[in-house]
């Protein structure tokens, strides 16, 4: 884990312009679904934009549909969350990221990880932080998966299990899926 930044002695944290400009941190999230192929892209894109922090937490699943060499920032897995802690006074990564965070974004999010997470259900590094996200920050989640996955009348009931969290949805997008379907 990476040191947190204090302000420097004697200045006043936004108080000098001299003082460097606090980061945003966007901690972004990505699932096993085929839309986890956007990451490369979705990173770049927030990159583009100034003051802005990104981390990546991944499931063991959406490893499959992107190459780790073509992410720009750190990428975190459950692997990780094991590594960092030893004993009792050692850091809890999905704690660490969470206190990081000003956003969270979970994009793609698939079907498994949607039904883990309405349920409560932390099996791994991206559902544990999620379970212990602030609910004072926002969490946005974008659904991503097959149309007949996003028809079923459980995918319904989940999505608003989440939105009643308080997490703000970025509903899915109209388009040819990669197994060629169209979407809904």
């Amino acid at each position: 884990m990476e040191p947190i930044s204090l302000p420097e002695p004697g200045i006043p944290a936004g108080n000098s312009s001299s003082v460097a400009q606090e980061k945003f941190h966007v901690l972004l999230g990505v699932t096993g679904s085929v839309a986890a192929l956007k990451l490369p892209l979705l990173v770049a894109e927030l990159l583009k934009i100034p003051g802005l922090e990104v981390k990546v937490v991944t499931t063991e699943r959406a490893k499959h549909f992107y190459n780790a060499q073509e992410i720009p920032v750190t990428l975190y897995g459950d692997e990780e969350e094991w590594q960092l802690w030893k004993g009792r006074s050692d850091p809890v990564l999905h704690i660490e990221l969470r206190r990081w965070a000003d956003l969270m974004v979970v994009a793609p999010l698939d079907a498994n990880t949607l039904a883990k997470v309405a349920n409560g259900i932390c099996d791994n590094l991206l559902t544990c932080v999620i379970r212990a996200w602030d609910l004072s920050k926002p969490l946005l989640f974008c659904p991503a998966m097959n149309t007949a996955m996003w028809e079923h009348p459980i995918t319904a009931r989940h999505v608003e299990q989440l939105k009643a969290f308080g997490y703000m949805e970025i509903p899915c997008v109209v388009k040819k899926l990669v197994c060629g379907d169209e979407g809904q």
